[in-house]
C-alpha cells in the first residue's frame, strides 16, 4: 500500500509518499505561501537529483493539495500513475485534548470532535482540519486517518499532568498538561529499543526532541509518564524563541509595567524569548554557535540557559523513574550539533551518563554517543515523525 502523508500549517503544506510494503520513501514536498503572493510547490522524487519546482497561484489549500496531486502524477517526478494507486492519506494533526489516545480513522463524528479542540490548539488545528477537508473533498473514497502529537502522552498519570490550580479548571476548561512532539518520541523510543537490542518494555528511556521547538519526555516500559511542555508547547525547555517554563506572575509584572495586554506578553514569550531574547542575535543555533566563537558572552549564556534546561528535566525524570537506561537525542539540535551534546551531558556523570567526545563527533545518523563505561546509553537517532504516521495509517486501514 502506497500511503500519503499531509502535515498542514497555516500557510504551508508537507507531505510524503511512502511505498508501505517496504516502508520505502517515494517522494516528498513542500508548498509554501498559501494564499499568499509567490504561493510555490517543491517536489522532490526519491533518487531523482532535480526537484520539481512550480510556481503558481494557490488560494487556499484545496488548491495546495490539487497541485500535490497534479505532482505525483507527473510523468517524468511522479511516483503513481493516478490517485488511485494511494491506499490511505495520514494527517498530522497537532490537539486532540482528551478525546484521543491513538490514531484514528477519520469520520464526521472525528471532524466535530476536533473541531471542539480548536481552542486548544488555535494556530495549528485549523490548518490540520483544512488538510483534512481539501484531501476528503478531492480523494473520496480514499480512507484518512488522524494521527495525533498529543496522543503518545495520554498515557501520562493524573500526577503528571494535573496542574495545581482549582480543579474546576481541569473539568470545565481542560486546562491540564498535553505534551506535544508525541510522535517524534514515539519513534526515537522504539528505535533506541532496537538499537540497543532490548524489548521497550524493560526499558527506562529519557527522549530529547531538541529544535527550535524542544522538548523532553519520560518513557517508561514502552509509555509516556512525563514530558516537558504543557498545556501548550510554550511550556518545559528555554527553546528558540519560548520562554519555556517561568514565574506565571511575570506576565501580569510586564504587563503593567509596559503597559501592554497579557496576550502581548504571550507574543513575546512565544515569539521573542528564549534563545532569541537571551542572545539578543538569533533563534538558529548555528548563529548563536557562530557568535560564541567571536566572544559574545549573551550567546554563550543563551546556550548555557538551553543546556541548563535539559539537564533539568532530564534529572527530574531520573528520579521520577527511580533511573534511566538511555538517553536520545533528536530533532535539528539533537541530531546535529556536537557541542550543544556535550554541554549537556557535561554535568551528568555522576549519573552515570558519560559521553564519548568522539563518538559524538556524528551528525543526523544513528549512533551510539555513550562511553564504554557510560552506566547509560546515550543514543543519537534522527526522528521520523512521517514514517509513524504512515506505519498507523496503514494499521488502521490495511
Amino acid at each position: 500500500m502506497k500511503v500519503l502523508v499531509i502535515n498542514c500549517g497555516s500557510s504551508s503544506l508537507k507531505y510524503q509518499v511512502l511505498d508501505m510494503t517496504s516502508e520505502t520513501l517515494l517522494a516528498k514536498g513542500l508548498v509554501e505561501r498559501i494564499g499568499l503572493d509567490g504561493s510555490v510547490l517543491k517536489h522532490e522524487k526519491t533518487n531523482v537529483e532535480d526537484k520539481f519546482i512550480q510556481e503558481t497561484a494557490m488560494a487556499d489549500h484545496k488548491e495546495a493539495i490539487a497541485n500535490v496531486m497534479a505532482a505525483l502524477v507527473d510523468p517524468v517526478y511522479g511516483v503513481v500513475k493516478s490517485m488511485d494507486e494511494i491506499g490511505a492519506v495520514g494527517h498530522r494533526v497537532v490537539h486532540a485534548g482528551e478525546k484521543y489516545a491513538a490514531s484514528v480513522i477519520i469520520d464526521d463524528a472525528v471532524i466535530a470532535a476536533l473541531e471542539e479542540c480548536v481552542e486548544l490548539a488555535p494556530l495549528h488545528n485549523p490548518p490540520n482540519l483544512l488538510g483534512i477537508a481539501a484531501c476528503r473533498e478531492l480523494m473520496p473514497k480514499t480512507p484518512m486517518v488522524a494521527v495525533f502529537d498529543t496522543a503518545f502522552h495520554q498515557t501520562m498519570p493524573p500526577e503528571s499532568y494535573i496542574y495545581a490550580i482549582p480543579y474546576e479548571y481541569y473539568t470545565k476548561y481542560g486546562i491540564r498538561r498535553y505534551g506535544f512532539h508525541g510522535t517524534s518520541h514515539k519513534y526515537v523510543a522504539e528505535r533506541a529499543a532496537y538499537m540497543l537490542g532490548v524489548n521497550i518494555e524493560d526499558l527506562k528511556i529519557i527522549t530529547c526532541h531538541l529544535g527550535n521547538g524542544a522538548s523532553v519526555s519520560a518513557i517508561k516500559r514502552g509509555k509516556c509518564i512525563d514530558t516537558s511542555m504543557g498545556f501548550t508547547p510554550l511550556a518545559g525547555l528555554a527553546m528558540g524563541t519560548r520562554s519555556g517554563d517561568i514565574d506565571p506572575a511575570i506576565i501580569s509584572f510586564i504587563a503593567d509595567k509596559d503597559g501592554i495586554n497579557a496576550d502581548e506578553v504571550l507574543n513575546i514569550l512565544n515569539k521573542k524569548s528564549g534563545m532569541l531574547g537571551v542572545s539578543g542575535i538569533s533563534s538558529d543555533f548555528r548563529d548563536i554557535a557562530e557568535a560564541i566563537g567571536d566572544g559574545d558572552q549573551r550567546a554563550a549564556l543563551a546556550l548555557q540557559v538551553f543546556a541548563h534546561s535539559v539537564r533539568f528535566y532530564i534529572g527530574a525524570y531520573i528520579a521520577e523513574m527511580n533511573g534511566v537506561d538511555a538517553i536520545v537525542f533528536t530533532a535539528g539540535v539533537g541530531e546535529n550539533d556536537i557541542n550543544t551534546r556535550d554541554i549537556i551531558c557535561n554535568e551528568l556523570g555522576n549519573l552515570g551518563i558519560k559521553l564519548d567526545l568522539v563518538k559524538n563527533k556524528v551528525r543526523g545518523k544513528e549512533a551510539v554517543i555513550s562511553r564504554d563505561d557510560s552506566k547509560v546509553a546515550i543514543l543519537l537517532i534522527p526522528t521520523n515523525e512521517e514514517l509513524v504516521i504512515a506505519r498507523d495509517t496503514y494499521e488502521l486501514t490495511k
